[in-house]
C-alpha cells in the first residue's frame, strides 16, 4: 500500500513537470532563495514498521532554490538528522506490543546525513503574484545521497550478542512530497514541508541479515523529513536587450 502510494505521487509530480515544461507559456524568472530549516527525521522499517510520531528526531537544513521558471523551482539542500525506533513502541492489533517484537526487543539509534537535488513544482505564480496573500503549495521529487551510521542492539539476552550490530550505510534515496511557501514580506519566506525518502537498502537497521523468523527480509526502509524553514529572496534585475546593445539609452 505504502508503495502504491508511493508510486502514484511520483507519478502525479512528473506529469506536472512535464506540463510545465511542455504545455505552460512559463518565462525564465530571475528569483533564487537561500534558507534553513528545523524540523524531525524518522524510520520506517524492521524496527517501527509504520511511521510512528514519537520515532521522531531532531533534523537541520539548508537550501538554496532557483526558479526557472514560473511553476518550476530547482532546490539544492543538506539534511542533518537523528534516527531512532523501538520494538517496545510497536503496537499489534490487541493494543499490546505483538509476539515478535515483544521476544526480539530490538531497539536502533542513530544519526543521519543527506545531498539532495529536487524539483519543485508551485501550484501559483509565487514572485509574481499581486494579491495580499502571497503563497503557493507545492509538491517536489528528485535524488539524494544520504549517509547513515546506526546501532541496533537487543534486550533478550537469549538471542546473543549475534543479534547487536553497528555500522554506516552509505547509498541513494529518492525524495518527494509536499510543502508550502508563504511571504512574510518581499524578501523573507516561510516554508513548511513534509517528505518522505524511498531507499533502496534494507540496512538502516543492520537486521537484513538476522534470522528469516525474527525479520521481515523482504521489506525494505524508508526515512523522512518534516520540518519549517525561513529563506531569503535574491531579485536580479536584467538589463533588456536594447539597453545591453546602446549603453548610451541608460545615461
Amino acid at each position: 500500500m505504502m508503495n502504491l502510494g508511493f508510486n502514484s505521487a511520483l507519478l502525479v509530480c512528473l506529469v506536472q513537470a512535464g506540463s510545465a515544461f511542455f504545455c505552460a507559456s512559463a518565462h525564465a524568472q530571475n528569483t533564487s532563495e537561500i534558507g534553513i530549516g528545523l524540523g524531525a527525521t524518522n524510520y520506517r522499517g524492521e524496527v517501527s514498521p509504520e511511521y510512528q510520531l514519537q520515532n521522531n528526531r531532531p533534523a537541520f537544513t539548508a537550501f538554496y532554490r532557483k526558479d526557472i521558471s514560473v511553476p518550476i523551482t530547482l532546490r539544492g539542500g543538506f539534511t542533518a538528522g537523528l534516527l531512532r525506533a523501538d520494538d517496545g513502541n510497536v503496537i499489534g492489533t490487541n493494543g499490546g506490543i505483538p509476539p515478535l517484537q515483544g521476544y526480539r526487543q530490538a531497539n536502533t539509534k542513530g544519526s543521519l546525513l543527506e545531498a539532495s537535488a529536487v524539483m519543485e513544482y508551485n501550484f501559483m505564480d509565487y514572485h509574481y503574484r499581486t494579491d495580499k496573500i502571497h503563497f503557493t503549495p507545492y509538491l517536489f521529487i528528485g535524488v539524494a545521497g544520504f549517509y547513515a551510521n546506526t546501532t541496533t542492539v537487543t534486550n533478550n539476552p537469549t538471542l546473543g550478542g549475534d543479534f547487536n550490530r553497528q555500522g554506516a550505510v552509505l547509498g541513494f534515496a529518492i525524495p518527494a512530497g509536499v510543502g508550502f511557501k508563504y511571504a512574510l514580506s518581499e524578501h523573507i519566506n516561510l516554508g513548511l514541508e513534509v517528505g518522505v525518502r524511498k531507499v533502496f537498502t534494507d540496512k538502516l537497521d543492520h537486521l537484513s541479515e538476522q534470522d528469516p523468523l525474527l525479520v521481515n527480509i523482504h521489506d525494505q526502509d524508508w526515512y523522512y523529513y518534516n520540518g519549517v524553514s525561513l529563506s531569503y529572496t535574491f531579485f536580479k534585475i536584467r538589463c533588456p536587450d536594447q539597453y545591453k546593445k546602446n549603453k548610451k539609452l541608460l545615461k
